[in-house]
């Protein structure tokens, strides 16, 4: 079964390192929460506000061992009136056989106001 696991983190600032910085982290996040290895994952999207053009963050998920050959891609959110800035969005869509209810989609810093319906109780604390 082909499942998606979403996630979103924002930075302070567009600015190469923090934009980095943030989207490892979220990978990093959303990889240890879901338990995905990288022989699973047919591809990843990630997607920047407009105001967001200092680096690729796709660089980030380049230095995980063993991820060399997921296909990644990066693209420019739509420009919605009065939408979150200065965010990063990631959708990983991974083969397993865990429900779509199960997965754990991770939502990090203000990003955390985009769905919190999907907020866990464990890392909604740690933003």
């Amino acid at each position: 079964m082909v499942r998606g696991v979403r996630g979103a983190i924002t930075v302070t600032k567009n600015d190469e390192k923090e934009i980095l910085i943030a989207t490892e982290r979220l990978l990093k996040e959303m990889i240890s929460k879901n338990q995905i290895e990288p022989n699973v994952v047919a591809h990843v999207f990630i997607t920047v506000t407009e105001d967001l053009n200092a680096a690729f963050p796709a660089k980030a998920l380049r230095s995980f061992a063993d991820w060399t050959y997921v296909p990644v891609m990066c693209s420019r959110e739509i420009p919605v009136q009065d939408s979150l800035p200065m965010c990063i969005r990631v959708m990983l869509t991974v083969n397993t056989d865990v429900a779509q209810n199960e997965i754990k989609h991770i939502y990090l810093e203000e990003a955390v106001n985009l769905r919190p319906d999907l907020q866990l109780t464990d890392h909604h604390q740690e933003v």
